[in-house]
């Protein structure tokens, strides 16, 4: 597992903007971004490839696909990743409990795992979503 990018930023803050997300810029500093993984090799070759994407799940969805994939890789962190529409990164319940997904064209959904081990806990025992800085993308589907 490689991470995709590392960034420079070259403003000095720490805000909250209006949307509930916590930015972080530092001044010359070195930000990590969340690492992506793929849990298939084709999986992997199909989301990276826009030509394959359009192929796969034609043009309107692999757009949005890669603005997903665009704003998972911009994240530092989990908590990062918006939790209101159009993105909406939200945890899964029951036989999905301790995965994720993001929102994509209705009813479909990129669905993630945290990809740490140990999961980063909280004290009540959910995931610690500002200290999962690792991922791996599981699958595009609809489980509705």
């Amino acid at each position: 597992m490689v991470p995709l990018a590392v960034r420079k930023d070259t403003e000095a803050c720490c805000t909250t903007g209006g949307i509930g997300l916590d930015r972080y810029l530092l001044r010359n500093e070195m930000v990590l971004l969340l690492e992506i993984s793929f849990k298939k090799r084709r999986l992997q070759k199909t989301l990276e490839s826009e030509s394959q994407l359009v192929r796969t799940f034609g043009d309107r969805m692999a757009r949005t696909i890669m603005m997903r994939l665009s704003l998972l890789e911009a994240a530092p962190c989990l908590n990062d990743v918006p939790t209101t529409k159009p993105d909406r990164c939200h945890q899964l319940k029951e036989d999905r409990d301790e995965q994720f997904a993001v929102d994509l064209v209705h009813p479909q959904r990129l669905v993630f795992e945290v990809d740490h081990d140990p999961i980063p806990r909280l004290a009540d025992g959910g995931i610690n979503k500002k200290e999962v800085t690792s991922i791996v993308i599981i699958e595009v589907i609809d489980y509705h």
